[in-house]
């Protein structure tokens, strides 16, 4: 009776320390898959970045690159058509969005900044400085 209750308990033993083997196993394949994603979403962002202040440059921009000023937040750029030539026609923000298909969508402060222009909420304004003597 006594030699049923060893072997008993030492199979639950052994089942436990089977179990944790496999648990640890998968938990480390479980966190590379997790990193490899975070390094790949990493990259993608980075690419993006390095892409919003080349693309005035590429043959699809549609604008003289000279008329063309990186902001990077919250839209990408601001265009001065005709700014290059002299004769500035109109003002266009441009936000870029890069990747396949459609892209990534445009996020709350995008949408909400692309909202106040087409409702041409949107003003000049001056501020002098004058230095204290």
């Amino acid at each position: 009776m006594a030699s049923s209750r060893i072997e008993l308990l030492l199979g639950i033993v052994i089942g436990i320390i089977i179990a944790w083997l496999y648990f640890l196993v998968w938990k480390l394949r479980y966190s590379a898959s997790i990193r490899e994603n975070a390094v790949q979403r990493s990259l993608a962002v980075t690419a993006g970045k390095v892409h919003e202040q080349l693309v005035p440059y590429l043959p699809e921009f549609g604008f003289n690159p000279k008329d063309a000023r990186f902001l990077g937040s919250p839209v990408d750029l601001v265009i001065f058509d005709g700014l290059a030539a002299g004769n500035v026609r109109r003002v266009v923000f441009l936000e870029v969005k890069t990747g396949s298909g459609r892209g990534a969508p445009l996020n709350a402060r995008e949408r909400q900044l692309r909202d106040v222009i087409e409702a041409r909420q949107v003003a000049w304004a001056e501020l002098r400085l004058t230095r204290p003597t």
